[in-house]
């Protein structure tokens, strides 16, 4: 499979991500069914988060047999440093993991929800100390609306993210 640099992490990623929230509401068997038929594609990226159902447990019997093959990323869309802090815990054990590749503010496509992640207590600094605390390597924000991309212009000149899509 194709693969292509992502953001300034140097990974080399396959152009097709394992993106979990399809597997979050399925059962073990099929969703083993997937992610084996991913792996067999070539797929080394794996994309997943606490708001995609049971996506997390579905990997916790594969991460131990497939950690050091993919890169994984993971994402909060809590606000606040406590409440993301605990998730990002509750998310290492779920994956059955002691780190994750990438970790992301996810869906902060406004700039409302930038300045609150962004603020003194705000969930950036889970990301800083997820990092600090060698639980992950490289930090990124994700948007999904229409004013994503000028959001993200701002992100970056608030916080030296490493990816933003």
């Amino acid at each position: 499979m194709e693969k292509r640099r992502l953001g300034r992490t140097g990974q080399m990623s396959s152009v097709v991500a394992f993106g979990a929230a399809g597997i979050g509401r399925v059962d073990q068997p099929t969703a083993d069914t997937a992610i084996q038929t991913a792996l067999d594609y070539g797929v080394n990226h794996i994309d997943v988060a606490p708001s995609y159902g049971e996506a997390e447990l579905r990997f916790h019997d594969w991460m131990p047999k497939i950690r050091d093959q993919v890169f994984l990323g993971c994402k909060t869309n809590i606000r606040d440093a406590e409440g993301s802090w605990a998730e990002c815990q509750r998310s290492l054990e779920r994956l059955n993991t002691d780190r994750f590749d990438l970790y992301q503010l996810h869906s902060v496509g406004k700039l409302e929800a930038l300045d609150e992640v962004t603020k003194k207590g705000g969930a950036l600094e889970t990301l800083v100390k997820a990092r600090d605390q060698g639980l992950t390597k490289w930090l990124g924000i994700t948007g999904h609306t229409h004013d994503a991309p000028s959001t993200h212009v701002e992100a970056l000149r608030r916080f030296d993210f490493d990816t933003a899509k």
